[in-house]
């Protein structure tokens, strides 16, 4: 099946399919295929973040915390709070805050630089350490329901597809690498 301008697109309508039809009618000059692509995946990204992450929000985690945390986890050591902005693509501003509320939960501490006062580093607590690992395979088996109803061949593909226009965007819009 091909899609409104003759590229490939899945068997089922979709709502963003309505929308490129009537921006087509409006502009019948103007080349939509872009809507195809970009409107889909903010729509998934949308989609996604109203499920709000079945598991995190059992644990009574944001999705934004929990990525906060397993930044700590998988990088195996402390990091200082602008690491954290970095490898979690936010805000300093939001890191600050949620690093408080994980704070006085107490999955995460905050320890003071010995040579600089104004550099913190933080680290996971045995408690935060162990949450990330209990809910760590139940949000992967929750993704992987979510994801489900494409062939595994076909996420592969997805995932390479997404890679490399990720790695695009990132290149050219000058995001962290790697």
């Amino acid at each position: 099946m091909t899609g409104t301008n003759g590229g490939p697109t899945g068997t089922r309508r979709d709502t963003v399919a309505a929308v490129v039809r009537q921006w087509q009618t409006v502009h019948p000059d103007l080349d939509t295929a872009p809507m195809e692509i970009i409107g889909r995946i903010n729509r998934c990204a949308a989609l996604l973040q109203q499920a709000e992450d079945a598991p995190l929000r059992r644990a009574g985690l944001s999705r934004s915390e929990f990525d906060l945390l397993g930044a700590l986890r998988r990088t195996g050591h402390e990091l200082t709070p602008s690491e954290l902005a970095r490898e979690t693509f936010s805000s300093g501003a939001a890191v600050t805050k949620r690093l408080k509320q994980l704070t006085e939960r107490g999955l995460v501490e905050r320890r003071g630089d010995s040579r600089d006062r104004r550099v913190a580093h933080v680290r996971l607590t045995d408690a935060g350490r162990d949450l990330v690992d209990g809910i760590l395979p139940e949000q992967l088996a929750y993704e992987t329901s979510v994801l489900s109803g494409l062939a595994p061949q076909r996420q592969g593909e997805l995932a390479a597809l997404l890679g490399e226009l990720l790695g695009e965007l990132e290149g050219r819009l000058g995001a962290p690498r790697g």
